[in-house]
């Protein structure tokens, strides 16, 4: 049975899973007109593969650490760190411990 999105107004924790990290998965918390905001789960060793979105994006790790490579120059993002990537660049991630990640994505027409 898939998740509902979030509704207008409603709440969700976003924070570690800690324990639970292990069997978690990969959740779109909302999609709207304009924004999609995702918990991204990544095992150790797991990647998503370069691809490139039209609007902006925010990665928040909220656990672990991913390597983000933004146009094949990596960067490793650690727990409690924020990055912006701007839209229509090239970028992948992978995890370099298991972790979770809140992902905006500003969407565009």
């Amino acid at each position: 049975m898939a998740m509902s999105h979030l509704a207008a107004g409603q709440t969700t924790n976003v924070l570690p899973l800690g324990s639970a990290l292990a069997n978690a998965r990969t959740t779109a918390l909302f999609k709207s007109e304009q924004l999609e905001v995702i918990q991204l789960v990544l095992p150790a060793g797991k990647s998503f593969p370069p691809h490139k979105v039209a609007g902006e994006i925010t990665i928040q790790c909220l656990e672990g650490s991913v390597e983000v490579t933004i146009e094949d120059t990596p960067q490793t993002l650690k727990a409690n760190q924020l990055m912006y990537v701007a839209g229509g660049v090239q970028h992948g991630l992978t995890a370099l411990e298991d972790a979770s990640a809140l992902v905006t994505i500003v969407l565009r027409k």
